[in-house]
């Protein structure tokens, strides 16, 4: 962490982006034109905050289609861009399993479903893996921010990468600006009790022990919100020891948290990553 922006900065602006999520916030959309459903390959979106682009990679064997939440934007992804101020906040995610109708838009999702809407007006339905954004501004010593996170359960692997004209092949870039993702199938190591299944029997989702027990102790809410009084637990541990570089509970932040220079050019952001992806 830089000084002037530590690990309770980074929880406000985490929760933030977790209320927009929620439906308890206002002014968050996604747009599924703008980011599109994405088969196998690539498709770039959005520009925000001094033109960073953000890439969608899609390495899975079946159809996705990207979510995403902008925590403090005044529109949303439309077209090719969209407008996020000064420490805005974004999360992407993949939702899968979806069937929409072509005239009224709406229908569902397996996992990451955002209340059966084809265009998002809030986060995806937990488990799912989330791709985090705090894009450089005032209080955050003018850094990127970003994680990939399984606090709120796991449906895909997603890994995030800086660009490599701006991480220097993500060996510079200012900050610890390298690739960081979760490429581990957890779904195939999610406990019995935990396991979402599709209309097949197949898992397709593990939920996190916040959204299996809704205890303070593993949401770190109530006499539990604070680093000092909510840490890992025997139930993040199976997440973190799939994918050490992932959240794995709110304040999980040494290991989890990555930061960019201002001026970042981009960011590729994959669902289905493999192992070999962190090396290339």
């Amino acid at each position: 962490m830089t000084a002037g922006y530590n690990g309770a900065v980074w929880a406000r602006n985490r929760m933030a982006t977790l209320e927009k999520r929620d439906g308890r916030g206002s002014g968050a959309h996604g747009d599924y034109d703008a980011i599109c459903r994405l088969r196998h390959g690539n498709c770039s979106v959005g520009k925000a905050a001094a033109a960073t682009t953000f890439t969608f990679r899609n390495n899975c064997p079946h159809i996705v289609w990207p979510g995403t939440l902008s925590g403090n934007a005044a529109s949303a992804l439309a077209g090719s861009g969209f407008e996020l101020r000064p420490n805005g906040t974004l999360s992407f995610w993949a939702r899968t399993g979806c069937a929409f109708d072509p005239f009224s838009a709406s229908g569902t999702c397996d996992t990451g479903d955002c209340g059966g809407a084809l265009r998002c007006t809030v986060g995806g339905s937990p488990p799912v893996t989330l791709a985090e954004f705090t894009l450089a501004g005032p209080t955050s010593g003018d850094q990127d921010f970003y994680d990939v996170s399984l606090v709120d359960g796991y449906n895909v692997g997603v890994a995030v990468r800086p660009s490599s004209a701006a991480a220097g092949g993500g060996r510079g870039g200012g900050g610890n600006c390298r690739y960081t993702g979760c490429a581990a199938d957890v779904n195939a190591q999610c406990p019995a009790e935990w396991r979402v299944t599709g209309a097949s029997g197949e898992t397709v989702a593990c939920r996190s022990a916040c959204e299996a027990f809704r205890a303070a102790e593993y949401c770190c809410t109530g006499t539990h919100s604070s680093p000092a009084s909510c840490g890992p637990s025997r139930y993040s541990q199976l997440f973190k020891a799939a994918c050490p570089a992932a959240y794995s509970y709110a304040y999980d932040d040494v290991t989890s948290t990555f930061t960019c220079a201002a001026g970042t050019a981009g960011y590729i952001v994959t669902f289905c990553p493999s192992s070999a992806d962190a090396k290339s």
